[in-house]
């Protein structure tokens, strides 16, 4: 646990909580860590929304799969981050959505009955993670809804431009790096892969962007 002190300080869960506190903290929580190798599921789909989880090493994405096996990536989790407090916090019985390691990763799952519900010393501590995670809903509401106006784009270009767009407006450059491969970012904006590649090269053509594998520029 001591390894992972500086990753979690950095976690907006911990925010401006001092490093003894946070010793403290982490036994009172109850938090575990848990390994898991690339691919395997962290969370599926259908599970208990009981627990908080903190990437401590690798990567995880939050997915959703419909009826018909078609995949939508809502979010890549790198470390440091939290995942799944919206279902823990929301207190709904099981979460929609699966977690999946996308590669090596060691996780801490924290009970969310523990940071919600502060212990019998009433730590001020305590307080101060319970007001950082209700901002971090909030930060992550932004982003969910930011990302529901790109996905409501009529066309696979209306989606690709209005993320790259966000993306250029966030970086504040008009090159930039983005954190998906292709398959990825066809399942993030939920279109055809062979159809976004196609309108890629089209708009490559067109002169309106140009691109490397996950490097784009506006043009």
């Amino acid at each position: 646990m001591q390894e992972y002190l500086p990753i979690l300080q950095r976690a907006a869960l911990f925010s401006d909580i001092a490093e003894e506190d946070l010793c403290r903290m982490l036994g009172c929580l109850g938090a575990r860590i848990v390994h898991f190798d690339k691919k395997y599921t962290v969370f599926a789909a259908g599970s208990s929304a009981k627990y908080i989880g903190i990437v401590l090493s690798g990567e995880v994405q939050m997915v959703r799969d419909d009826y018909y096996g078609n995949r939508s990536l809502l979010h890549r989790v790198g470390v440091s981050e939290l995942f799944a407090e919206s279902f823990a916090c929301a207190e709904v019985s099981t979460i929609p959505v699966s977690v999946i390691a996308t590669e090596p990763s060691d996780i801490m799952l924290i009970d969310s009955a523990h940071i919600l519900h502060t212990c019998e010393n009433n730590c001020a501590f305590h307080r101060r993670m319970i007001f950082n995670l209700m901002k971090n809903l909030a930060v992550k509401n932004l982003r969910f809804h930011e990302r529901a106006q790109i996905t409501s784009r009529r066309t696979t270009r209306e989606k690709l431009l209005s993320y790259l767009h966000a993306e250029a407006q966030r970086t504040g450059k008009d090159a930039f790096v983005i954190p998906f491969d292709r398959q990825e970012l066809a399942d993030y904006l939920e279109v055809d892969r062979s159809g976004l590649s196609a309108e890629i090269s089209k708009l490559r053509r067109e002169g309106v962007l140009a691109c490397k594998k996950n490097y784009f520029k506006l043009l």
